[in-house]
């Protein structure tokens, strides 16, 4: 079987899913490759001949693959302009791979101005016009050498974000007219999205020989006729070329849980799809750590889960796994003590991203968050004092919220500002399945028969034009605010942080 992770994500690790796939199926006695389309289509669009015209063009494609090897060196993260000018020179020939086409890209997003990944009618167009996808010269050209090394006629594609998704369904429409024996199966983050809403109708059966929700080892043991008594086994990336990612060294993505073990957020996504929390044991997680640290040497472990149970977090105080370490956590009473963040430290965690979402308690109540801003403010503190980097998300817009609460996120966030070293700014998207939809008068307009999120009439009047114009007008401009978003890595954002932090915290290390 061949497992497929197509473009465009960012390029700076590796999948997670198809080596997570690959482990599992090799241990329960299935042939397979992975394959990272993404990351190997991107350096080929970086890798072809071009003749901009305009100066900034000229140099981006002139020092492009320096810029590339500079992005796969440590010293490159300690001086945050060369860092800046790197990646958006690297951004700048990526975007300009493509000129003249309707298609534009970063080095985190594709679009398509005149294609929709939230129409199913578009997805199957891209799939029919494959020969039009910028990526299709690089699928036609790696594809049959790969598709003759696999044993059966199973492909697999992972598809978990909308860059991804007019791509994908220009390789799936490749493969089923150059190669139609092979029979498709989709499975991912955005396939898990769309089979959950209630109206779902497959507008794919004719592309699509198979879609997998959630986790993907059961559903293709059966679709493979294999045994089903599964064997766990760690995620197998010898397959992926390692040293091609663009960061400096390995960041291992890693699993420990899917779902959220909180699950009570008003608005949440994982809870409106009804996404079932399910851990693996602590016992296993360290198990699987340990082989893959000393097998790949990683320079970073990213763990992906929507939190980082507390308990996951004092085991691997007690029994270090010799690695650096990030990842989502939840704020709590063990991230409030100043003692346990500096054991955490110890135990390899360099940054921790955090939901806070609101300096409001009316608006965290009213969401169900279930944690109180004084303990945040601890936390901040704790980890700041540990030398924990933290990562700190804010959702502007929520029903609950009006401009005064979002003032009052602007004063917690400049009172807590030396506490936080990176900012992510959201506006509130309504996700469709939400059970909380039956309480707003939802807005009559279409954006696409696959779109995941429904617009709303504010109950308060704090509607996104005002909330775009009070975070453009005030919070951002903020001079204590403004130097932080400043430090976002762009593009890249919180994946190339832990470099960022880990650089300035070294050098205060040194200096003390």
């Amino acid at each position: 079987m061949l497992l497929i992770f197509p473009p465009l994500a960012k390029a700076c690790e590796p999948p997670a899913g198809i080596p997570q796939l690959a482990g599992f199926l090799r241990k329960n006695g299935k042939r397979c490759m992975a394959w990272d389309a993404n990351l190997e289509g991107q350096l080929d669009l970086l890798d072809r001949e071009q003749h901009p015209a305009d100066t900034w063009s000229k140099r981006a494609w002139k020092n492009v693959q320096h810029n590339l090897s500079n992005l796969r060196h440590p010293t490159l993260y300690e001086n945050n302009a060369r860092y800046q000018r790197a990646v958006r020179d690297t951004n700048r020939a990526l975007s300009q791979s493509c000129s003249g086409s309707e298609v534009n890209i970063t080095l985190a997003d594709y679009q398509d101005t005149s294609l929709s990944p939230h129409q199913s009618k578009d997805l199957l167009r891209a799939a029919d016009e494959y020969r039009k996808n910028i990526f299709f010269p690089f699928f036609q050209r790696h594809l049959p050498e790969l598709l003759s090394q696999i044993d059966d006629q199973w492909i697999g594609i992972s598809l978990n974000y909308l860059s991804q998704a007019l791509p994908a369904f220009a390789l799936a429409g490749y493969l089923k007219k150059e190669h139609p024996d092979f029979r498709l199966i989709a499975g991912g983050g955005l396939i898990t999205s769309w089979l959950s809403s209630p109206s779902w109708k497959n507008p794919f059966s004719e592309l699509f020989d198979h879609l997998i929700a959630g986790p993907g080892e059961l559903p293709l043991l059966k679709i493979l006729r294999q045994n089903p008594s599964p064997k766990h086994r760690a995620p197998d990336f010898k397959d992926l070329p390692l040293s091609n990612y663009l960061a400096p060294g390995l960041i291992l993505p890693y699993s420990a849980s899917t779902g959220c073990y909180w699950n009570r957020c008003s608005f949440c996504p994982e809870k409106a799809e009804g996404n079932q929390y399910i851990k693996l044991s602590s016992d296993q997680v360290m198990d699987d750590l340990r082989l893959l640290c000393d097998t790949l040497t990683p320079r970073l472990v990213h763990f992906l889960d929507n939190a980082v149970a507390p308990s996951l977090m004092k085991r691997m105080i007690q029994q270090p796994i010799g690695t650096e370490w990030y990842g989502f956590a939840r704020v709590s009473s063990e991230l409030s003590n100043p003692v346990f963040c500096k054991e955490l430290r110890k135990s390899g965690c360099i940054m921790l991203k955090l939901g806070i979402e609101s300096g409001s308690q009316a608006v965290l109540d009213a969401m169900d968050k279930g944690i109180k801003l004084q303990v945040v403010e601890q936390t901040l503190a704790a980890l700041k004092d540990a030398g924990i980097a933290s990562y700190v998300y804010l959702l502007f817009g929520t029903p609950a919220e009006t401009i005064h609460e979002a003032r009052q996120t602007l004063d917690f966030t400049v009172r807590n500002a030396h506490g936080i070293d990176f900012l992510n700014l959201a506006v509130f998207n309504l996700p469709h399945n939400s059970e909380e939809t039956s309480s707003l008068q939802i807005r009559d307009y279409s954006n696409g028969d696959l779109c995941l999120y429904s617009d709303f009439y504010h109950p308060k009047g704090w509607d996104r034009k005002a909330v775009r114009r009070f975070l453009a007008s005030e919070f951002k401009t903020h001079p204590i605010i403004r130097p932080i978003l400043q430090r976002d890595p762009p593009f890249f954002t919180s994946n190339h942080a832990p470099f960022m932090s880990y650089s300035k915290n070294q050098q205060k290390g040194n200096r003390s």
